[in-house]
């Protein structure tokens, strides 16, 4: 499973990139996404039933609709969530933040970092470089 890591600061553009990279991503197999929601925490909609079997103590509430299914999960490290989705044979995962982990990176903007191997690229530089992202779990 091949890891791309996007970091900047804040409004630099990495969810537009993100959001353009997925679909190229998909020509090649199966793209997951994982976003550091940083110092915010994402709320569940209160008194909606897969909010309220969270909160009972689920370790898993899953709430599936006719086009997607939609799980909130007890456990919140990276490599955890990065665990499932080998699980799962996801081909890349594009993680968006958690700028402290020793990926390589492509940087958005002016943000000054360890292992930015691409800055400001397009999609098609991603997928030439492939090759200098890193596997998880590493070979």
């Amino acid at each position: 499973m091949k890891i791309i890591q996007v970091v900047g600061r804040s409004n630099s553009g990495k969810t537009t990139f993100i959001r353009n990279l997925v679909p190229v991503l998909k020509e090649r197999g199966t793209v997951a996404v994982i976003k550091h929601l940083g110092d915010h925490e994402y709320h569940l909609e209160p008194g909606k039933d897969t909010t309220l079997f969270f909160d009972a103590g689920a370790d898993v509430a899953i709430g599936i609709d006719s086009q997607k299914s939609v799980a909130v999960i007890r456990k919140n490290t990276l490599e955890s969530m990065l665990d499932q989705l080998l699980e799962q044979q996801i081909d890349f995962v594009i993680i968006e933040g958690f700028k402290q982990k020793p990926f390589p990176k492509i940087v958005i903007g002016s943000l000054t970092i360890d292992h930015c191997i691409l800055r400001d690229p397009d999609c098609d530089d991603v997928v030439a470089s492939l090759h200098h992202f890193a596997e998880y779990p590493a070979p």
